[in-house]
C-alpha cells in the first residue's frame, strides 16, 4: 500500500512541476504581458478610470467607451496633450484596443508608464470585443 501511495504522490508532484515552473519563471518570459485587468475589475474602479482607447480613429469614432479618449501609436504626439489634460492623479487608467490579441494598448499603456509618467496603467484583457459582449 505504502508503495502505491508513494507512486501515485510521485506522479502528482511530476504533473504539478510544469505548472509551477510557469508559476515561477511567467514574468520573465518574452512578450509576457504585465499590467491587465479585467473587464469588471476595471469597471469597479469607476467613476476613477481613464479610459484609453488605443484603437485606430476610424474605429474609435464608429464607437468606442463613453469617456474614453484616443490614444494610438499613429497620433501619439498630437493625441497625448489631451490625455494628460483629461488625467488627474487620483485615476487609474485602462486601455483598451480590438482584441484579446491586440498588442497596440500594450504599447500605449507602455508608453504611458514610461514617457508619460503615469504611475496607474493596465490594459483591459479582451479589449473592445469584451466591453461590447458585457453590453
Amino acid at each position: 500500500m505504502k508503495t502505491i501511495f508513494k507512486q501515485a504522490l510521485l506522479l502528482l508532484l511530476l504533473a504539478l512541476l510544469p505548472a509551477l515552473c510557469a508559476a515561477v519563471f511567467h514574468p520573465l518570459r518574452p512578450g509576457w504581458k504585465s499590467g491587465e485587468v479585467t473587464l469588471w475589475t476595471a469597471r469597479a474602479w469607476v467613476p476613477n478610470v481613464l479610459w484609453i482607447d488605443a484603437r485606430p480613429a476610424m474605429e474609435y469614432r464608429l464607437a468606442h467607451i463613453e469617456g474614453a479618449v484616443l490614444l494610438n501609436e499613429d497620433g501619439w504626439d498630437e493625441l497625448l496633450p489631451a490625455v494628460l489634460e483629461k488625467w488627474s492623479p487620483e485615476q487609474k487608467v485602462v486601455v483598451y484596443c480590438s482584441s484579446q490579441s491586440c498588442a497596440a494598448s500594450h504599447e500605449v499603456a507602455r508608453r504611458l508608464r514610461e514617457e508619460a509618467g503615469l504611475p496607474e496603467v493596465f490594459v483591459m484583457e479582451g479589449g473592445w470585443e469584451a466591453w461590447e459582449a458585457a453590453e
